[in-house]
């Protein structure tokens, strides 16, 4: 029987939600399965991925195969690092303790980029929050200055308006007299 390591849907439209299992490869996708190993959430920034890491690796050693988005899933939790360490100690490379050290060494180096990353996202949301308040706020204070000026120039329209025909009418009635007495 070929096992897979592959990822069975859950959730709901346009929300997914994955288990991460060990199932025979022919069975359906969202079927029946041997062990679930995991959770993933894609979901989230970044993405949440719960897994049992012994398990996995026991059935990496057993021979499953994952799928392309498990194996970038294992090789981010360290499990095909720790498969990796493993074989060093079957070949009498290292010790178990000397593997288990490495191992620890990486996964606190990357826990901390995991974190950064993390933080510099966060970062970059709130600057992208608060860039997109001030452009709003630029722009209502546009609108707010051009209705001043607007309404600044309808009043200096209509004071003009009634100073001009006093002064044009004369010239108004000037200007008619030429034309009745010709």
């Amino acid at each position: 029987m070929a096992v897979k390591i592959r990822l069975q849907r859950h959730g709901s439209k346009k929300r997914p939600f994955y288990f991460i299992v060990a199932a025979n490869s022919t069975s359906p996708r969202d079927g029946k399965f041997i062990e679930k190993l995991g959770t993933y959430n894609p979901l989230t920034v970044p993405a949440t991925i719960r897994i049992n890491r012994e398990s996995a690796l026991e059935w990496l050693n057993k021979g499953a195969q994952p799928t392309n988005t498990v194996r970038r899933i294992l090789s981010f939790k360290g499990v095909l690092y720790m498969k990796h360490l493993m074989r060093g100690v079957a070949l009498g490379l290292f010790d178990e303790q000397a593997a288990k050290e490495k191992f620890e060494k990486w996964n606190g180096e990357h826990e901390v980029l995991v974190a950064n990353r993390e933080e510099a996202h966060r970062k970059h949301k709130q600057d992208k929050r608060h860039t997109t308040t001030q452009e709003s706020v630029r722009r209502v204070e546009e609108k707010e200055a051009v209705k001043a000026a607007t309404r600044a120039a309808q009043i200096a329209e209509a004071e003009a308006d009634e100073t001009t025909p006093e002064v044009e009418a004369p010239a108004a009635t000037e200007g008619e007299a030429p034309a009745e007495e010709a």
